[in-house]
């Protein structure tokens, strides 16, 4: 990739990882409903200030960003903090690297994307790396298989977005497909919204984390996202989430004080290894 592309997923990775102890923050003294609101409404106001996202796009994809703003933003923003309600920002930082699996699982099962070997072999790898981290997650602590199951599902439905993202990204640019899908995204996550906010308090630290949760996980590193999708393909965009369980890792436990076991570090290592595999070129 040219340096230009690893600026971008150094970018989007550094944010991301570090949005999981963001939410955390924010979900001590707010409902996950709002949490799960004001990412795409903070997201919007961003990326509506880029120039290039106002340029129109085909009404004929108006379908295909319709479910993407379902698929890449609406449900797994709303699944990962109803999932912090049970499980470490760590823990959910780290199966968030089982992305480029799923994405490749997507594309093979329902876009034509053809595989080899060794990416076969990368998803049973990341398989097997994603239930170490599960069932040992679902058995400690507070933490409950509920939220990894949930974590699962929000890291499928990137997989899938991943792949119908790409095209378009390429034909409109990144801030313009961006633009529509978080209107439906904050559409779509409103009700809850509205809910979650009767049942929040108000505290500095938490609309602090909302702005940089909004703003940069929903906004900045999405824009540096799906600008990678468009350059290099879904696949190997994925790839962002490589360092996304180290800067989580590690933030969940400088920061907030968090424990991983032994088991869950290897499933970690385990699935960053099988996600590597699913990303290599061959036959």
């Amino acid at each position: 990739m040219a340096p230009f592309d690893w600026l971008l997923m150094a970018t989007a990775a550094g944010i991301w990882g570090s949005s999981f102890l963001f939410m955390d923050v924010a979900l001590e003294v707010e409902h996950p409903g709002l949490v799960a609101w004001l990412r795409p409404v903070l997201g919007l106001v961003f990326v509506a200030m880029v120039p290039s996202a106002r340029r129109p796009v085909d009404r004929s994809d108006h379908p295909r960003l319709l479910l993407l703003g379902f698929l890449w933003m609406a449900i797994p923003l709303s699944l990962f903090p109803l999932a912090q309600t049970w499980i470490d920002s760590s823990i959910a930082g780290m199966m968030n690297s089982g992305m480029p699996v799923m994405t490749l699982v997507a594309g093979a099962a329902f876009f034509g994307v053809k595989t080899h070997r060794v990416q076969v072999a990368g998803v049973v790898v990341g398989i097997v790396g994603l239930l170490m981290i599960g069932i040992s997650t679902a058995s400690v602590g507070d933490t409950s298989a509920a939220g990894v199951l949930l974590v699962i599902l929000a890291v499928a439905c990137y997989g899938v977005a991943a792949n119908i993202a790409g095209p378009l990204q390429r034909r409109y640019g990144s801030p313009a497909v961006l633009l529509r899908v978080l209107v439906v995204a904050t559409v779509a996550t409103t009700p809850w919204g509205l809910v979650g906010m009767a049942d929040s308090d108000f505290a500095w630290s938490a609309a602090a984390s909302n702005v940089a949760v909004g703003v940069g996980g929903t906004g900045i590193a999405y824009v540096a996202a799906a600008s990678l999708i468009g350059r290099v393909g879904p696949v190997r965009m994925s790839a962002v989430t490589y360092v996304v369980p180290v800067v989580a890792a590690v933030l969940g436990i400088a920061i907030l004080g968090e424990t991983l076991g032994v088991v869950q570090v290897s499933g970690a290592l385990v699935l960053v290894g099988g996600a590597w595999l699913t990303t290599r070129s061959g036959s």
